[in-house]
């Protein structure tokens, strides 16, 4: 009996093994079988490139556009992932289209507002890249103060020129400095020369001790560290 039960073990442990084997392989193929190479797009027109891509099961996008001076307009300039790499189908193909050889500089921005800097942007088929804005003193708000491209620039890849700003509140910042344990007469005297307004003073008793030095600064207002303007208002508690 115990050698039957033996037997049977064997017997039973021998068919999963074979089962598993043909499961895994079986797997396998399912996963090869939906796995495809990523055919040559470059040189091909979008309307090309999708109808091959979307043969193989795969998915074509236009991600950006760059100057070529081998490529010809309208032609796919670079796919990623690149040609012959192997991928599932579903896969986004990622390819950049050219715009063939660069046919205009870009043009002297600095110096113009927001609303002209992108009229000329436009009139030359060029396109806004990244925007930032900075604080400057004594520059126009939303005004063109840095660009890349420069100007007049020649050897340039990408149709987009990137412009910095001055900011919309372009007042001079300062970091607030701190007046705590100062006299309110020293402090005063640093507000006037600092170009900014002393506002309200209050008189305040220092933890119920009237014995210290009068005059000297316990708060205020804006904290030291804040951001301020040029011109602001800047308010104290003063002991009594």
């Amino acid at each position: 009996m115990l050698r039957k039960l033996v037997k049977f073990f064997f017997l039973s442990l021998v068919l999963l093994l074979v089962f598993l084997s043909s499961a895994l392989l079986a797997m396998r193929f399912a996963i090869q079988g939906r796995e495809v190479r990523v055919p040559r797009l470059a040189g091909l027109t979008p309307v090309e490139a999708e109808r091959i891509a979307n043969s193989d099961g795969l998915v074509l996008s236009i991600e950006s556009r760059f100057y070529s001076a081998s490529v010809p307009e309208g032609r796919i300039v670079s796919q990623s992932p690149a040609q012959d790499s192997t991928v599932r189908r579903g896969w986004k193909i990622r390819v950049a289209e050219s715009l063939g050889p660069q046919r205009a500089a870009v043009p002297m921005l600095i110096g113009q507002s927001q609303h002209a800097a992108g009229i000329n942007i436009s009139r030359r088929n060029l396109e806004i890249g990244t925007v930032g804005s900075i604080h400057l003193a004594g520059v126009a708000p939303e005004t063109v103060v840095a660009q890349n491209p420069p100007p007049e620039a020649t050897e340039v890849t990408s149709p987009k020129v990137g412009l910095i700003f001055s900011a919309a509140d372009n007042s001079p910042r300062y970091v607030m400095p701190s007046f705590v344990g100062k006299s309110l007469a020293e402090a005063s005297t640093a507000l006037i020369k600092g170009g900014f307004m002393l506002g309200k003073v209050h008189t305040v008793s220092s933890d119920g001790n009237s014995t210290g030095v009068t005059g000297i600064i316990l708060r205020q207002s804006p904290p030291a560290g804040q951001r301020v303007t040029a011109g602001a208002t800047i308010s104290f508690d003063v002991r009594k």
